[in-house]
């Protein structure tokens, strides 16, 4: 361990309160008071309940709050909140200035209106963050309490065109292959310790043990002996859990100290006209972790993030499967993600089920992956009917949509041609993941590394997935391992380097129909022992197996041309 003099960290990240607030008020009329599901669904979707308030409001000047100074509002915005709340519910309005406070507590029936020109900087002092029995990654842990906090409440909403800062760099470590050479020496003038080669800065020594040296925690955690290494313990920004009719609206939620937005186990949310920022280098800073929640509203949000944008989870591993609560009736639409590890995301955590997801008109600039999905074998947990149409993706630096069911395990070797395969079968349990109906739609792609990837598994294959009207420019093609009953339609496939349009093995009942490609050297490549009932079509267009497909000899008689 290499330990650096302590010295609070600041300035790392500078982030523009004119940028937030001018996202917020051009698209605030636009959808504010849309809530309605429309009527051409593919699944039934009750009507999102919206929380309602009496008019009574309450400044939180009036409790004591201090603006534009160093100190603390902790108290007065928690009294307002609670005095609200305790007299039938009403608005809490925080106005223009700088607000510094310590965790914010939600109550029912409060709405925490925020004004244009405010802005709320949680405090860096980690002792105002006390450790509760709280929830990470799909599993209860022991944590700091968040930024913004609530439980079990009911009729809630934070709403305005406010910022919310979580002053995350005071929690976070820092990668150095995140930093420049000049950011990384400043970084580590600032104080804090380094890890032992040298490559991840951390914040304080606690933080360092919390995460380097795992041996020296205590073997058993609590509250009172984990008091050394909370800083390890970084919070979500909002964590809101088991509530019930929840608005969020026109805000910003920037800089969190681990995930951003995470509303747990909550029914009817709607969320609208947020912008969710974090440095591109946030360790965990993901934007939108919606997880184990039903009946709700995504839409007209904005992302630039460190980690996954809109993320939907629903548990991990036993713990996910034992709570049985999925991921569920959610409608995203008209949402903008700029930089993200995935644009629109499901999974890792996701045991207890993902269904009836509609995603519409979303628009990924420069985001890592467009759309993901993952897991590994231990999750269990299906993911089926998902709906997605509409999406415009710009400069993706890997795939554009991908599936990986190897997230966190062993790492598979692929024939570096044709990213062909071969996994051993594995006997199917409730620690199986199924993904299945999955249907994307008008899905438009200038510019990705690869187009589509699925990295399903032998003993249960990625099945029932359509692809309808897409226009794909990337370098390399369409890859399939371990799929079924796979349909594509109308796709133009636009490579920028020379290789195999689509690869197919170990794969079952695929159809390829009103296929054109343009840059390839190849048309198909299909292999593996497996694989069975392939029918592949090129536009009318008459192909041979000798120039356009190359096809492993055992299993030619599977595969079908039609003209």
């Amino acid at each position: 361990m290499i330990k650096i003099k302590s010295v609070s960290f600041i300035g790392l990240v500078m982030f523009s309160l004119i940028f937030c607030s001018s996202i917020v008020a051009q698209n605030k009329a636009k959808q504010k008071n849309k809530v309605s599901t429309e009527s051409k669904l593919p699944f039934d979707m009750p009507e999102v309940q919206l929380p309602k308030f009496k008019k009574d409001t309450l400044n939180i000047v009036d409790f004591g709050a201090v603006p534009n100074t160093e100190q603390l509002c902790t108290k007065a915005i928690n009294d307002a909140i609670t005095k609200c709340s305790k007299s039938g519910g009403g608005v809490v309005v925080i106005p223009s200035g700088m607000w510094t406070t310590g965790p914010i507590k939600m109550q029912s029936n409060v709405n925490l209106h925020t004004k244009n020109g405010a802005f709320i900087s949680f405090t860096s002092d980690v002792k105002q963050y006390k450790l509760i029995e709280s929830y990470f990654e799909g599993n209860k842990v022991i944590r700091c309490e968040s930024p913004i906090m609530g439980v079990g409440l009911e009729n809630i909403a934070i709403t305005g065109e406010g910022i919310f800062d979580g002053n995350g760099s005071a929690w976070r470590p820092v990668k150095i292959g995140k930093m420049t050479d000049g950011q990384w020496k400043e970084l580590i003038k600032s104080g804090g310790v380094l890890s032992k080669d040298r490559k991840i800065w951390y914040p304080s020594e606690g933080a360092y043990i919390g995460n380097e040296e795992k041996d020296k925690l205590p073997k058993t955690a609590t509250v009172e002996n984990m008091e050394p290494y909370k800083q390890a313990l970084r919070p979500v920004m909002v964590s809101l859990v088991n509530c019930k009719k929840l608005l969020l609206d026109g805000v910003t939620f920037q800089n969190s100290p681990a995930w951003n937005v995470n509303p747990l186990m909550c029914e009817h949310v709607t969320l609208s006209n947020l912008t969710i920022r974090n440095p591109w280098y946030s360790q965990n800073g993901d934007g939108l972790d919606l997880e184990s929640c039903r009946i709700g509203r995504v839409t007209n949000c904005r992302f630039d993030v460190g980690d996954d944008a809109i993320c939907i989870k629903s548990g991990k591993d036993k713990e996910g499967r034992d709570r049985g609560k999925p991921t569920e009736l959610f409608v995203i639409t008209d949402c903008v993600v700029y930089h993200a590890h995935g644009g629109f995301v499901i999974g890792s955590e996701m045991s207890g089920g993902v269904k009836n997801i509609f995603v519409k008109n979303l628009t990924f600039n420069g985001t890592d992956c467009g759309l993901r999905f993952k897991s590994v074998r231990g999750r269990g947990g299906a993911v089926e009917n998902i709906w997605m149409e509409d999406i415009k993706m710009n400069n993706i630096p890997t795939d554009a949509i991908n599936f990986n069911l190897y997230y966190f395990g062993k790492a598979i070797d692929e024939d570096p041609e044709t990213g062909e395969m071969t996994v051993e079968k594995m006997v199917v349990s409730e620690e199986t993941p199924s993904f299945k109906n999955i249907y994307f739609k008008n899905i438009y792609v200038n510019g990705a590394k690869q187009a589509l990837k699925i990295m399903g598994i032998p003993e249960m294959p990625v099945e029932n997935l359509q692809f309808k009207n897409m226009v794909i420019r990337s370098e390399t093609g369409i890859q399939i391992n371990y799929g079924s009953k796979i349909d594509f339609e109308n796709i133009d496939l636009r490579l920028d380097k020379p290789g195999i349009a689509i690869s197919l093995s170990n794969s079952q009942n695929i159809n390829v129909g009103s296929f054109k490609a343009t840059g390839e050297n190849q048309l198909f490549w299909v292999g593996g022992t497996s694989t069975k009932e392939i029918s592949l079509k090129k536009n009318g267009q008459k192909m041979t197996f000798d120039e356009d497909i190359k096809v492993l000899e055992s299993i030619k008689d599977e595969v079908k041309l039609v003209e």
